[in-house]
This record gives C-alpha cells, sequence and structure tokens, in this order.
C-alpha cells in the first residue's frame, strides 16, 4: 500500500510550523517594529505637565510608528515608581517613560537608593520640551525685579521666605541655584504641589514663589501675582516681557526643568532608530509645538544622546546643590 505524497503547500506549510515552533517566527516577527502597541508610561498624576504633554504627543507619535502608543500613569514616590517599572522592563522597545529631568538628576541627588541608575538603566529617545520656571512676587510686594529683591532681602535677612511646589523638586533645586548665584537667602516653604503654594502666594501668606510658567499663567493674566524673572537661558515665550537671571546680572545663569522620553537599556538598534525618528518627526509638528507653548512649555526635541549629555552634565551640578542647601529627600 503507498503512503500519500505531501504536495508543495503542505510541505512548506509543514515547514513554517516546524521553524515558528522553534521561535524562529518570534525573530521574523521582531524584524518588524513595532508590531503591537507601544505603551507610555507618565509617573505623575493625570492632568499634570508631563501627562499632559505625553497625551498630546501620543497619537502623533502613533501614526509615525502605525500603531497605538497608549498612555499610562504609574505615578507615585516623586516619579520613583513609574521610573523603576520601565527601568525593570523588558528592553524591546514596546515600553516608554516620558518624565522630566527630576526623574534622572534630582531623585538621584537626593537618593542614592533609587532603584535604578538614572544613566545604566536607560536608553534615552530624545528631549521633548523644556519646562520654564519662574520666581513670582504677591502684587502688593514692593520689588518688581531681581535687583530689587536682592536689596530688600539684604536690609532684612531674615525676613523673606518663598514657597515651591514641593522640597526636592526642581523648583526647589532652581531657587536655591538662584539664592547661590545672587549671594542671598530666603527662607524655603515647602508645598505638596502648585496649588497649595499659588494659593498662599495669592492670599499673601508667602512674598514668593517658584513654579512653572504653565501654573502661573492663568494668575498672571488675572492680576493676582506678579512675575520677578525667569530662571531658563532664554525668556517663556508665553511672558516675553519677563527677564532671565542672566539678563538680571548673572550671566551665565540657566536652571529649568526638561522633560524626555526613554526606554529601558538595551532597546535594539532598529527600535531605537524608529522611535528616535518617530519622535523627532512628532516634535516637528507644528500643532504639537503650537499647543506646547499654549500650555506655558517650550517646544525642544534633542536627540537621545543630548538627553544623555544633558544627565551627565545635570547630575552632578544637582548633587552638590542638595548637599549645600541640605535638601533631602521626603
Amino acid at each position: 500500500m503507498k503512503c500519500a505524497q505531501p504536495n508543495r503547500r503542505t510541505s512548506v506549510a509543514m515547514f513554517m510550523a516546524a521553524i515558528a515552533g522553534l521561535g524562529w517566527g518570534h525573530m521574523a516577527h521582531a524584524d518588524g517594529y513595532p508590531a503591537k502597541p507601544v505603551q507610555l508610561v507618565v509617573p505623575f498624576p493625570p492632568g499634570g505637565a508631563v501627562d499632559i504633554v505625553g497625551r498630546l504627543i501620543s497619537k502623533k507619535l502613533g501614526e509615525r510608528l502605525g500603531q497605538p502608543v497608549v498612555v499610562e500613569n504609574k505615578a507615585g514616590a516623586g516619579t520613583i515608581v513609574g521610573a523603576s517599572f520601565v527601568a525593570n522592563a523588558p528592553a524591546d522597545g514596546y515600553t516608554l517613560l516620558i518624565s522630566s529631568g527630576s526623574t534622572f538628576t534630582v531623585n538621584p541627588a537626593l537618593n542614592n537608593k533609587v532603584p535604578y541608575d538614572p544613566v545604566k538603566s536607560f536608553e534615552p529617545v530624545g528631549m521633548v520640551a523644556r519646562v520654564p520656571l519662574i520666581l513670582l512676587a504677591h502684587r502688593d510686594v514692593p520689588v518688581a525685579n531681581l535687583q530689587q529683591l536682592i536689596a530688600a532681602v539684604k536690609r532684612a535677612p531674615d525676613k523673606f521666605s518663598y514657597g515651591s511646589f514641593g522640597s526636592g523638586t526642581t523648583g526647589h533645586f532652581a531657587a536655591e541655584l538662584m539664592w547661590s548665584a545672587t549671594g542671598v537667602k530666603l527662607m524655603h516653604v515647602p508645598y505638596r504641589g502648585s496649588a497649595p503654594a499659588m494659593s498662599d502666594l495669592i492670599g499673601g501668606q508667602i512674598p514668593f514663589s517658584i513654579d512653572t510658567v504653565a501654573a502661573a499663567l492663568p494668575q498672571l493674566k488675572g492680576g493676582k501675582i506678579k512675575p520677578i524673572v525667569v530662571t531658563g537661558a532664554a525668556r517663556a515665550t508665553q511672558l516675553p516681557d519677563v527677564p532671565t537671571v542672566a539678563e538680571s546680572g548673572f550671566a551665565g545663569f540657566a536652571a529649568d526643568s526638561w522633560l524626555a522620553v526613554v526606554a529601558p537599556r538595551g532597546l535594539p538598534a532598529d527600535a531605537k532608530a524608529k522611535l528616535g525618528k518617530a519622535l523627532a518627526e512628532t516634535m516637528a509638528d507644528a500643532e504639537i509645538r503650537s499647543k506646547l507653548i499654549a500650555s506655558g512649555l517650550e517646544p525642544a526635541y534633542a536627540s537621545g544622546d543630548a538627553v544623555l549629555a544633558q544627565i551627565e552634565d545635570e547630575l552632578p551640578r544637582m548633587r552638590a546643590i542638595a548637599q549645600r542647601a541640605n535638601i533631602r529627600a521626603e
């Protein structure tokens, strides 16, 4: 009795099934990155600046990648919860983190035992925006610029205080760097977020506060507070009449926050290239840029290599500020 011979189509099917069982099918699948939705982790609660930016860019980024980019909030411990989750995720390009510079330079400066390494744990994809910080005053404080503030503090060294949106935040660090540069010292009053700090500034409980331009814009437009100086290297687009610290007599001063997208370290070269290209194209989109500016942020795309250089330059300076100002993790 003769056995039936498999035809050519059957033989090919059997062969493909066999190599799939050996794992070759997975290798071919990986070459087509991305083959499924990408998760973008935001280590803050919904509604904040990082969450807003993450949701703003996710749609355009997904269009360029050809797969949905899904935002997931994993807040807690000053971004450590979300950052640790991504640091320990598979390095396959399907789990990304968007966060502020505090994740990569402030947290490690305050705590040597954070469960990730700001350089070794992440593969930077690119910077997306800078977050301008601004020194604000209650509207009745008789100070209109940084030089007048310095003079007033020198006349009464123990009289003045300033609020921030939290101890160990980028605002706190920027203010302490500014006081060090200007040679004066104001007592720090930390709050748990921008809203309570802004409330006390408006009510006159504190004379000064440092916050993001995004948080300050509505109150500035209402005339309830007044601007003194922005801490970045350039003036804020939404506040073109407010000078920088550098323009106020302290050349070279620059201290603001920034947002970047990173992946777990070990990202395959093809995935890194596709992510980098998609992010660069997304950040060049005119609609994205105009919406960032309207929110009080500054579009500032830079490559993954530039993000790594930023971290390596900023981290030792943050550690020095933390030690000098005796800033500790809460």
